[in-house]
């Protein structure tokens, strides 16, 4: 395993292994998103289901590291679709003007407390809020597909479109996560 300070959290192995669908994502096409409201990285508290933006984006991923941080198991690159949360939410942030253009709200969501998160936004320049679901209210209200880590509970990497408050588009499982804006992109273009 590599020393933590040499993980370059925004490259991704060439040997990660790829996630399978498990079906654990079936059920969310055509869902209502609940009245749910969560904590965001700026300080407001953001309930998606009533959101006045016609379209929004909202990408799940487990957890971002830190740089010289370890990660939460010497085999985290091993679980498929773990590694990769820097890597994604960059992407996201490299493409939020076009999918801006696109009038496109974009939001990431994780398990993962909201001051850790703010590290995270701020290190990386996110234009965007990551929203924190750390008490597993969105998750338990939508049973979004999780995995279990260090006695964490963190999400699976997929991506949601969603419509005026319904999930209109799921991508699950996501690989790998540095394209995933580049796929959901092309997806909105293809549907107008």
């Amino acid at each position: 395993m590599e020393p933590p300070s040499s993980r370059d959290l925004l490259s991704l192995p060439p040997d990660l292994p790829i996630p399978e669908d498990d079906g654990a994502a079936h059920h969310l096409l055509g869902a209502t998103l609940p009245a749910v409201a969560l904590l965001a990285t700026d300080g407001r508290r953001i309930d998606l289901g009533a959101l006045p933006a016609e379209r929004t984006v909202l990408y799940c991923y487990p957890r971002t590291g830190r740089p010289g941080e370890a990660p939460l198991t010497p085999d985290w690159d091993a679980i498929p679709g773990a590694r990769g949360c820097t890597a994604q939410s960059s992407s996201y942030r490299d493409h939020y003007r076009e999918l801006s253009s696109l009038g496109v709200a974009v939001f990431g969501v994780s398990t993962q407390d909201s001051e850790y998160q703010r590290e995270a936004a701020q290190r990386l320049h996110l234009p965007f809020p990551i929203l924190s679901d750390e008490d597993l209210a969105l998750t338990h209200a939508l049973n979004l597909p999780t995995f279990e880590v260090a006695g964490m509970t963190l999400l699976k990497r997929m991506a949601l479109v969603i419509d005026d408050g319904v999930i209109a588009k799921v991508f699950y499982p996501v690989f790998p996560s540095n394209k995933n804006a580049e796929e959901v992109i092309a997806w909105l273009r293809r549907m107008g």
